[in-house]
């Protein structure tokens, strides 16, 4: 029997991977059952205290501006950058999504999408385990748990696995996919505009 699964490699403060959500939940709503799909996470930018740099700060700025530009329907809210102390740190909001995908797996994409309204869109910052917290309060799971789990070495060690998972499928980027046919590995080209373009790299 033939085993396919369909990776998708992200990180929930990746604005390239919000940018490419109504495409993505196309993408899948269009799969056969037959391909299994997994969630990697990439690991953006590793645990830091410190604030932003100016230098940083423009970059993800002009990067949303770009984003807004190529991917039609997409927004930022850029209030972000005065109500919260930026930091380059996306490894919280990683554990984040494990915490939850070991309590109840169903739920992590769900995790993702929180912390993505969240940055994006409520000008909260995710970089913050009060705010993760708060997010995964509204789910359906143990949060006490989720937050004894959220900073804990066990959750780190399943973080540096995905990671290590994305480096074997040879991502550097987010979002990526790659579809792993038996022994097999495709790198499948993205779209942000097309879940056609990408279907048609999947399905053949």
């Amino acid at each position: 029997m033939n085993s396919t699964t369909l990776y998708y490699i992200f990180d929930p403060m990746c604005s390239w991977c919000w940018g490419f959500n109504t495409v993505w939940e196309k993408v899948k709503a269009s799969l056969p059952n037959s391909i299994n799909i997994q969630y990697v996470l990439g690991g953006l930018a590793p645990d830091s205290d410190e604030p932003m740099n100016n230098e940083m700060r423009d970059y993800i700025v002009k990067n949303w501006q770009k984003i807004e530009m190529t991917i039609p329907g997409t927004k930022f809210n850029y209030d972000f950058w005065e109500n919260c102390q930026p930091k380059r740190s996306t490894y919280p909001a990683c554990r984040a999504v494990i915490a939850v995908r070991e309590q109840k797996p169903k739920l992590q994409a769900k995790m993702t999408q929180l912390i993505q309204k969240a940055y994006y869109l409520e000008a909260q910052n995710p970089s913050e385990d009060d705010t993760l917290i708060a997010l995964a309060s509204t789910l359906d799971i143990d949060i006490k748990n989720f937050g004894k789990n959220l900073n804990d070495t066990q959750t780190q060690a399943l973080l540096l696995n995905d990671i290590a998972l994305s480096k074997k499928l040879g991502v550097n980027s987010f979002p990526s996919l790659v579809l792993q046919t038996n022994n097999k590995l495709k790198l499948i080209k993205i779209n942000y505009n097309n879940p056609d373009l990408i279907l048609n790299q999947i399905i053949t």
